[in-house]
Formats: structure tokens, C-alpha cells, sequence
């Protein structure tokens, strides 16, 4: 039963009148019960738990507070293989409730944390047992897509994907127990390739009957719908997660910094958020939707990367740190192999703490109907040459993850007190306290004042080592110079400035009209020269 906001509570009792194999009611989220009735329901057909109305109908109200959805979701997490849920909250009259929609598991069976299987009858959670398990488990799509055979023969696993998959695995090409490794390992079913081996020792375009295990890179100028470039990359899977990584990686480039005499090159994306994106994508894509390829948009201020299938039943955009579930392990397992991602469950962590660390805005991840996108956005609160200069102070050892927001707003002319360093990092009284005083004591901040009206700013030696960025004149003066030694490409000015593909075309074809350099040949084989003086 889906409920949205009831007018009256009159209306209310006239439209559940009583609990049933899809509606349970509850006066609060205590743990232990809210989970079994998740669990009954994704066994059965689905249901609703309504929190904030007693067995009489009668609304005692509950509102979804940060408490409430901490203890739903930690009911849900501890369980096992529990079904999909969305918590929201409705209206009934002038009260609130809360409302835990579960749906009912497809694949496999949910139990609670301490391993029971439960099914909804009537109004009761109803324990599982003997026969009733058997039937219940038999009931159920027990093999994964990933597994079923692919009809493509065992023969076709050859070449260099066959070989890098057998290098990760430690196995010898010509073993006489090959055979047996491959099944084990689930790659092959009988004496055909499974699905998931199908994908990882071949050409998935050559051999399985569709065009989209494929990922899509397009370009945008802008937000419209409209990309200017498009490339499409193919092969075995290990091998797209590799190229892709690269090519988004090269696109983007690095921001070019200087730091008093030295220079600093800060990617805009940190490569391994990148790869570990792409990989995820790869690894969890539904390849049962098979009409639909990975895409992924480069744009000027983010990169976006949406693939095929929502999440895991029993997995949430909320709670997608902790839970664990996978949908393709055998192709997970072979990715970390193969040092294309981290150890299962912890892409999210990897992608959320890098960014983090380098200051850059933290990824975002949605559901969009059948498909699962998650946003990298190439900015953050602090700007790239700030970045670059924490980076350096970072070096001297002295400086923590919790002061470098200290010292940029200090850096941007602010006076730090207590209360603003603890708006500014989120730290109680006591920590913002010895945060500010340990960066005074290593010379990083001056106080000024004493007692209840002290204050803390800039040391001016520090702020004598603030950055800049190169000039548009000095990044042309770095390209004349190299195209005085040797004919110079696109790529080349990327490598060498830091700069994305259109902006070195920009910069080239302007020295191009000034008549500083002289352009030979067309599209990707153009060179640069520079001109005689």
C-alpha cells in the first residue's frame, strides 16, 4: 500500500481499517521489530510500515528526524539481502508519520541479523522453516545474469585480454587445469563462456549479440543537450575501464600553478576518483539491460557517468557506504585483480575521501528510473591556486585535513575566532580551540589579543607564499618557447600548460593569427612551428 497525505485522520482509518500482508503499524522505530517486518515484507509482496500510529489507528504522529532515519536505516543495513526501501514522510491531518515503503527482493531471500528468514501472512511476520525454505529459496532467480552462459565458446577466450586476466590470476596459459580454474572462478559454464567471461576474455562487440557493453565518451561545450564529440570504446571490460579512465584523465588535464620559484600541477580531477568511477560503472551496470551502453559527459565544470540498473536491492543512495552488495562479483573480482579498483565496497569511500582530500567538491550519486549516474564536479570552496598552496604547507608536516579551511579563510583577509573556526570546520569549542592555537604556535597564524577577545590572523611570512596562477602572456611564452625546438601538437600544449583540448586549440589557433606559429596538416595531425622573426 503507497499512501501520500491523508486530509483527516477520519480519512485515514477509512482507508487502512487494519494491518495486512502488506501494512504494518508501529508507535516507533525500535530496531529489532521494524526489521523484521522489512525483512517479511521483501520475502513476500512487498508493504508498508506506517511509524506513528498505534494498532487502533490512532495517530500518535512521528516525524522523520535525523534519529528516526538513523535508526531505519541501521535496522536495514544489519539485515541481510533485504529488499529495496524508500522512507519518507506523509500527513494525515495536522500530524506526521513516517512511511518505510519496501518492495519485494527478485533475486534471493532476506533474513535478519541473526539469520532468520521471515514472510508476511495476514498481519504476522511468520518465521520460515523445514520445506518452507526449500520452497521459498526455489521460488526465487538463484543464479546471477552474470553467470548464465553466454553461448560463446570456451575457444574464443584468447588473445591478450585472455592473457592479462590469466597474468592477474597467477595462472599459466597452457596449464592442464585451466578449464577447471575458469570455472571456478565463474568465467565459464559447461564448455561455454559465461556471461561475465564473455565480457573479460573477449570482445564483447564480437561475440555476445549487442552493441552497448560499450562505453560512450561525449563531449559538451555546455549544459545543452547537444555533445560535439562522441568515441565509443570497446574491447574486453578491463581494457574500457582503462581506456576510459585515461582518455577522461587527458581530457581534462591539470590546473598549472606557481608557487614563488616552483610550479605545481594539480589535476582537476584526481585520476584515481576517475578511474574508480568508471570502474564501479562497469562493474555494478546491469548487463541484463542490454540496450543502453555506459555514458560518460565531459562538461566544462563536471563529469558525469550514468550505466545501466539502479542499485542493489538492498542497498540506498543512504546507506551505499556501509551496505555492500554486488551485483556482478566474479567481474568485480577480476577489476581488482587486474588493479583497476579497490576491494569490494569500497569505490564510494575511495571517490567521497579523495575528493575530499583535495578539496574539490564531494561526488553526488542518484537514481534516474532505470539507471544509476553519479556527478564529479571539477570545482570546490577553495580555488586551485589556494589548493595548490595548502598543498605546499601540507609538506612541512604541521598542517591537518581540519586546518586547511582555517587558513584559507585567514589567507582571504578573514580574522579567525573561536565561534568562526567552529562554524568553519564543525569542530566543538575545545578542538577549534586547539586547532587555532597549534597553528599559531608553528607560526602559521599571529593571535592578537588575550582572554575572551582573542583573535587570529595570517602570519605575514605565510601569506608571502601565496600562489598564482600563469599568465595567459606566460603560458604562450612556455609554447613559443617549445615550438622553437621541435613541431608541437595539441597535445603537447595539454602536457605541457596543463590546459584542456579546446583551450589549447584556442591558444594555438591565436598565436596561429598573430603569425607566431605557422600551422602544417589537419585535424589530428597538425602540427605547430614557430614562425621566423
Amino acid at each position: 500500500m503507497i499512501l501520500n497525505d491523508i486530509s483527516s485522520e477520519e480519512e485515514f482509518a477509512r482507508i487502512v481499517r487494519r494491518e495486512s500482508d502488506t501494512l504494518e503499524l508501529k508507535t516507533g522505530a525500535s530496531g529489532k521489530p521494524l526489521q523484521e517486518a522489512m525483512v517479511a515484507f521483501s520475502n513476500t509482496r512487498g508493504g508498508t510500515i506506517l511509524i506513528g500510529v498505534d494498532d487502533r489507528l490512532q495517530i500518535v504522529g512521528k516525524q522523520l528526524d535525523q534519529a528516526t532515519d538513523e535508526r531505519i536505516h541501521a535496522a536495514a543495513v544489519e539485515a541481510h539481502s533485504l529488499g529495496r526501501y524508500e522512507v519518507r514522510e506523509i500527513t494525515v491531518g495536522h500530524r506526521t508519520v513516517v512511511a518505510v515503503e519496501v518492495q519485494r527482493r527478485e533475486e534471493g531471500i532476506a533474513q535478519t541479523s541473526d539469520g532468520r528468514i521471515l514472510v508476511r501472512r495476514g498481519a504476522r511476520n511468520h518465521a520460515v522453516v523445514g520445506d518452507e525454505v526449500w520452497e521459498l529459496v526455489t521460488s526465487r532467480t538463484l543464479r546471477r545474469f552474470e553467470q548464465a552462459a553466454s553461448r560463446v565458446p570456451v575457444g574464443h577466450a584468447s588473445g591478450a585480454a585472455f592473457e592479462r586476466v590469466c597474468t592477474a590470476h597467477g595462472w599459466r596459459g597452457d596449464a592442464h587445469d585451466l578449464g577447471e580454474r575458469l570455472r571456478e572462478r565463474g568465467l565459464v559454464v559447461g564448455t561455454e563462456l559465461s556471461i561475465a567471461g564473455a565480457l573479460l576474455l573477449t570482445d564483447p562487440r564480437a561475440t555476445v549479440s549487442t552493441s552497448k557493453f560499450v562505453i560512450e565518451v561525449r563531449w559538451y561545450d555546455d549544459t545543452g543537450p547537444d555533445y560535439r564529440r562522441r568515441l565509443v570504446i570497446d574491447g574486453a571490460l578491463p581494457n574500457q575501464v582503462e581506456q576510459a579512465a585515461d582518455t577522461v584523465s587527458t581530457e581534462l588535464g591539470s590546473d598549472l600553478v606557481v608557487i614563488g620559484t616552483s610550479r605545481r600541477e594539480l589535476p582537476r580531477l584526481p585520476r584515481v576518483v576517475v578511474r574508480e568511477a568508471v570502474a564501479n560503472a562497469v562493474a555494478h551496470r546491469s548487463y541484463e539491460l542490454d540496450q543502453s551502453a555506459i555514458v560518460i559527459e565531459i562538461r566544462p565544470h563536471q563529469v558525469v557517468i550514468t550505466s545501466p540498473g539502479r542499485l542493489p536491492e538492498n542497498v540506498t543512495i543512504a546507506t551505499m557506504r556501509q551496505a555492500q552488495a554486488a551485483r556482478n562479483p566474479v567481474i568485480i573480482d577480476v577489476l581488482r585483480r587486474c588493479g583497476l579498483t579497490e576491494d569490494a565496497g569500497r569505490g564510494v569511500d575511495v571517490m567521497q575521501d579523495v575528493m575530499r582530500d583535495e578539496m574539490l567538491d564531494p561526488p553526488v550519486f542518484e537514481e534516474i528510473g532505470q539507471f544509476f549516474r553519479v556527478t564529479l564536479p571539477i570545482q570546490g570552496p577553495v580555488t586551485t591556486q589556494e589548493r595548490a598552496w595548502l598543498k605546499d604547507l601540507e609538506g612541512t608536516g604541521v598542517v591537518e585535513s581540519s586546518d586547511r579551511l582555517l587558513l584559507v579563510h585567514a589567507a582571504r583577509g578573514q580574522v579567525l575566532t573561536n565561534a568562526l573556526a567552529r562554524g568553519i570546520t564543525g569542530l566543538d569549542r575545545d578542538h577549534a580551540r586547539t586547532s587555532l592555537q597549534r597553528l599559531r604556535d608553528h607560526k602559521f597564524l599571529l593571535q592578537q589579543g588575550a582572554g575572551g577577545g582573542v583573535t587570529y590572523v595570517l602570519d605575514t611570512a605565510i601569506a608571502r607564499t601565496a600562489v598564482r596562477r600563469l599568465s595567459v602572456a606566460e603560458i604562450e611564452e612556455m609554447v613559443l618557447a617549445e615550438a622553437e625546438t621541435r613541431p608541437i601538437r595539441n597535445e603537447d600544449v595539454r602536457t605541457l600548460t596543463g590546459l584542456d583540448r579546446s583551450e589549447a586549440l584556442a591558444l594555438l589557433t591565436r598565436l596561429v593569427e598573430r603569425g607566431e606559429l605557422k600551422r602544417r596538416g589537419a585535424r589530428r595531425v597538425t602540427t605547430y612551428t614557430r614562425s621566423a622573426r
